[in-house]
């Protein structure tokens, strides 16, 4: 039962209970106990609502940092990782293969002000060897939501 619920709240989680529990064919007790026990158990970890910016007036700008480190013995990579991510300014932090050891995505009002965060703050951290910035240009697809989606021709088909 978990694993559905997870999947469907995972998409859509202003479900409501009652819903759920009829899609799941249970009660919707048991589904209010079992959501909880998840979010005791740090499963679920909160829920977030996803906006597209873009059609908004408010300026911002989204990038994803690589970042090159030195690894502190004993350590791993945990503990830059938590310096990177305790700034406000940072959304996500992800351990990758490949030629980086991070993978940082922020945001800011500016590029200039995500450019001062990476020079200023990201770079200047002892373990940090290098990092390279990627601008988020356009969203077409976020979370499992499309973003860009196709204008609809309405026009009637008319043929001689």
């Amino acid at each position: 039962m978990r694993e559905k619920i997870l999947q469907i709240i995972e998409k859509n989680s202003r479900i409501d209970l009652k819903e759920l529990a009829i899609i799941l064919g249970q009660e919707e007790a048991a589904i209010v106990e079992e959501m909880q026990a998840m979010e005791q158990e740090g499963i679920i970890c909160g829920y977030h609502t996803l906006i597209d910016w873009e059609k908004t007036d408010i300026e911002k700008v989204n990038a994803l940092i690589e970042v090159r480190v030195t690894p502190q013995r004993g350590q791993g990579f945990d503990n830059i990782a938590e310096r990177i991510y305790k700034y406000p300014e940072v959304h996500a932090v992800y351990l990758i293969s490949g030629g980086y050891d991070l993978l940082v995505s922020l945001e800011g009002k500016t590029l200039k002000e995500v450019s001062a965060f990476v020079s200023n703050k990201l770079s200047t951290l002892d373990s940090v060897l290098s990092t390279a910035t990627h601008f988020v240009l356009k969203k077409y697809k976020d979370h499992g939501t499309v973003l860009a989606k196709k204008p609809v021709d309405e026009r009637e088909l008319i043929t001689p």
